[in-house]
């Protein structure tokens, strides 16, 4: 993303909290009643919550329940079943494909009302779906379609101004320079996916409206319009990607710190973090920003 500077070390202190939310069988009521079984003595026949919990997003969840013994609970008397797993705790979805979708190239841009400060309507869609999707996903990471709007403005100028169908994906493919070495304020970064998703081989570059390098969007590929795909170029795909990108590690974007941290993944530079930043206020606000909060990145 951006001119691709070396990370610095970081110097925030990173904290993460892990909700456990009680999980209770609608059964053990009625089993304990038709038995005079204890809850305590039934209870420890059933999963540990914490087992059927994961932090990989895109893990399967397959826990299993251990069968009650009915002669152990209450000699002979027979026990109703406990409630399969299945029914305790949904399973994760798959996670998506990752790939760019080939499409044709007669498609026309997408006719929607435009948004604050003039952002184009399938621009501002994308945004606002990704803090939606955000909120009930990583409701601590406090993201707001505005700071996504800012790294689309200063990454693509939303689609060099909406030149997207009405599906997100723009009428071209979007690509940023070749990382070899030649553009100065680069880094050089050599062939991470065969031209896979940046279409070229032997070195890298960025893709999609949001800029991402392929191994980067390989690790956090989301898929934004729920068609099982994560496709860079896909302007609903890109944004809500960006939004995990920006909320790892537990950061919240309403710490100013933490914020500016996001932002550094992006571009290592204090100017792109200005720039970022000011167009996130300025949409916020509905008021343009100064030029000088605009230094030259």
């Amino acid at each position: 993303m951006g001119r691709h500077r070396k990370q610095q070390t970081a110097s925030f202190k990173r904290s993460s909290v892990l909700a456990l939310t009680g999980l209770v069988p609608a059964g053990l009521a009625a089993v304990t009643a038709a038995t005079n079984v204890s809850p305590a003595a039934l209870a420890q026949h059933l999963p540990n919550p914490r087992d059927l919990l994961t932090n990989e997003p895109g893990d399967t969840l397959e826990p299993e329940v251990e069968a009650v013994d009915s002669a152990e609970v209450v000699g002979a008397q027979p026990v109703a079943a406990v409630a399969p797993t299945e029914n305790l705790m949904a399973k994760a979805a798959p996670p998506p494909q990752v790939k760019s979708v080939a499409l044709a190239g007669d498609r026309v841009a997408a006719d929607l009302p435009a948004g604050t400060l003039g952002i184009p309507g399938i621009a501002m869609a994308a945004y606002q779906n990704a803090e939606d999707r955000l909120a009930a996903e990583n409701p601590t990471c406090n993201m707001d379609w505005s700071m996504l709007a800012g790294i689309g403005r200063v990454e693509s100028t939303h689609v060099y101004n909406g030149k997207a169908d009405k599906d997100g994906n723009p009428l071209k493919p979007v690509y940023g320079p070749v990382l070899d070495g030649s553009l100065f304020g680069n880094n050089v970064i050599h062939d991470s996916d065969g031209g896979v998703l940046d279409n070229i081989s032997g070195y890298d570059r960025a893709v999609g409206p949001m800029q991402f390098l392929p191994e980067t969007w390989t690790k956090f590929a989301a898929d934004g319009n729920n068609d099982g795909i994560a496709d860079p170029q896909n302007f609903f795909d890109a944004t809500l990607t960006a939004g995990k990108y920006l909320c790892h590690g537990g950061l919240d974007m309403r710490n100013t710190a933490q914020q500016t941290k996001a932002i550094l993944r992006y571009n290592n530079s204090m100017a792109y973090v200005a720039n970022v930043m000011a167009w996130a206020n300025s949409y916020s606000s509905n008021v343009a920003p100064k030029p000088a909060d605009l230094p030259r990145i």
